[in-house]
């Protein structure tokens, strides 16, 4: 008798969990089914969620056997997401598998098939934010030497365009959007029209001062300008963005190898050379029209990841 009830226990068990296996293949091939037919995603994608759901159960189940997708918690979705961080997944890959695990458990929660999404509120990790790139300094001043020779309007106009972005930090359509009565010679400093109409002083350099006298002389002997605009084409309209990156781009590809070639990166060059020549962060904050000190805060870790490479560089120890 007691043979008896062991084979019917151990029949039993077999049963249910071919019962709970048959379940669980229906919930998933029902969650992939409606990704194609009613969300109409592509069959890579579909194949790349039925993936992410496989991998979370193998994760699971490699806790506890006994765990199922009814009884996944919050702290289990957590610890897979710490699994996959310190394997050296990153964040976006991490994120898009708990978006998966996310959607699937939205899907069963609808059709009752489980009581609760235990993903719903666990957060991801968050993306590192890229270092802004920057010029080198000596590539710097061999561009601007470089562009010394230049004696016709559009040569010297480019190196006093990329010497104001240098030397002020200005953005693009700042830049642009700058006439003539912005430049104050006699107090050198520059009056900028940022974000949202705020004004800000922006003080320059001798080199500066040269370089925008000698183009404003060479653009009024030969230019007739249609507008105010400090900064014109040789037929007298106001430069365009499109034309300006343009400038900037041919010229930075003469002397860096940098992917992103752009006005902006003449922003982050500027704001990078203060700090490695002990500006505070402060008034790089005032000179950049930055609203917050967090967004400037982002060119200490550039100078520092700098700092790190000369000293691997040039410590003999190192």
């Amino acid at each position: 008798m007691l043979y008896l009830s062991a084979v019917r226990t151990a029949a039993w068990i077999h049963l249910m969990a071919e019962k709970n296996e048959t379940q669980r293949c229906m919930m998933i091939e029902g969650f992939l089914n409606y990704l194609r037919f009613e969300s109409n995603r592509s069959e890579l994608t579909v194949k790349s969620y039925g993936e992410d759901l496989e991998a979370f159960e193998a994760f699971f189940q490699s806790l506890d056997k006994h765990i199922t997708w009814e009884t996944v918690d919050a702290d289990v979705v957590r610890d897979w997401m710490e699994h996959m961080m310190d394997a050296g997944n990153a964040a976006t890959s991490v994120n898009r598998r708990l978006s998966a695990v996310r959607s699937f458990y939205r899907y069963a929660q609808r059709r009752g098939l489980v009581d609760k999404n235990p993903a719903h509120g666990v957060d991801g990790p968050k993306k590192k934010k890229p270092l802004p790139q920057f010029v080198k300094e000596s590539e710097m001043d061999r561009l601007l030497d470089l562009m010394a020779d230049g004696t016709n309007y559009e040569d010297v106009r480019a190196r006093t365009i990329i010497l104001l972005f240098y030397e002020t930090g200005v953005r693009l359509s700042e830049l642009v959007g700058l006439d003539d009565l912005a430049v104050d010679f006699q107090n050198r400093q520059l009056k900028v029209t940022g974000k949202r109409n705020k004004q800000r002083i922006i003080p320059f350099g001798e080199e500066l001062d040269e370089a925008l006298r000698g183009y404003i002389r060479l653009r009024d002997a030969q230019v007739v300008r249609q507008d105010d605009a400090l900064f014109v084409t040789p037929k007298g309209g106001r430069m365009r963005d499109a034309q300006v990156r343009r400038e900037v781009r041919e010229n930075l590809a003469k002397v860096c190898t940098l992917k992103k070639k752009s006005p902006h990166v003449l922003r982050h060059t500027f704001a990078t050379a203060m700090l490695n020549h002990a500006a505070g962060l402060e008034s790089v904050k005032k000179l950049l029209g930055h609203a917050s000190l967090s967004t400037t805060e982002i060119y200490t870790h550039t100078t520092f990841e700098q700092l790190k490479k000369e000293y691997a560089n040039a410590h003999p120890r190192a």
